[in-house]
């Protein structure tokens, strides 16, 4: 068993059992308690694992070991799949233009989130901020200098499941780039499409003095 596998089978004993000793883990696991402390220490430090200390009658404190939020996000979810249906109902029952109405209504929402990030920088550094703010959103984001402009790639479309289904997704997705940027921008890349990641380019020259302090609220359609 190697050291990642363990690290595994002890996050699943606690997310089915709850909390736990490092010597209740290690009976689980037929291995020796120091070993099982060996890999909570790297779970503990990678923020997965938490420690709360459960005091004796007699004798020194025991540690009880618990899943951080972070460690139980690292199990499967289906929200996805749920937002996926949720939508589907509503396009069943009030048509494509309600379901439109609400990819335009959490675009706005995260417009207002995020373009306080954008203030009082210029174009590269809006690039780069956006690769950040998409990076956190679970997009592996970055971004680089081309000829001639930007380019931001996302690795893993945190809304895969949803876009392929409604790709009116993806329009809204550029929308807000190019609202968060002040910028024009084209997408060169598209995972919906078979790409192995979605790609933008931003022209270096595309800032629109008009939209610098907090970008276009104009709804755009987009394009590839």
């Amino acid at each position: 068993m190697n050291d990642v596998s363990t690290r595994r089978q002890i996050m699943s004993l606690l997310r089915t059992k709850g909390r736990l000793t490092a010597q209740s883990l290690a009976d689980e696991l037929k291995i020796t308690a120091m070993g099982v402390r060996r890999h909570l220490t790297t779970l503990e430090r990678d923020g997965l694992v938490k420690a709360q200390t459960q005091r004796q009658p007699t004798g020194r404190p025991t540690f009880l070991y618990s899943l951080t939020e972070a460690g139980m996000e690292t199990f499967p979810k289906s929200y996805d799949l749920l937002a996926t249906q949720l939508l589907d109902v509503v396009r069943t029952r009030e048509g494509d233009a309600r379901v439109n109405q609400i990819f335009a209504g959490r675009m706005d929402q995260l417009y207002e989130q995020y373009a306080p990030r954008m203030a009082g920088k210029n174009l590269a550094e809006r690039v780069a901020e956006l690769a950040r703010i998409q990076e956190e959103a679970g997009y592996m984001a970055r971004w680089e200098k081309v000829p001639g402009g930007y380019l931001l790639k996302e690795q893993n479309c945190a809304i895969y499941r949803v876009a392929c289904r409604f790709q009116d997704a993806c329009q809204f997705e550029i929308e807000l780039f190019r609202r968060l940027l002040g910028a024009d921008l084209k997408r060169v890349e598209h995972q919906v499409k078979g790409d192995l990641a979605c790609t933008y380019f931003v022209p270096e020259n595309s800032l629109h003095p008009k939209n610098s302090k907090h970008g276009s609220n104009s709804h755009r359609t987009a394009s590839r």
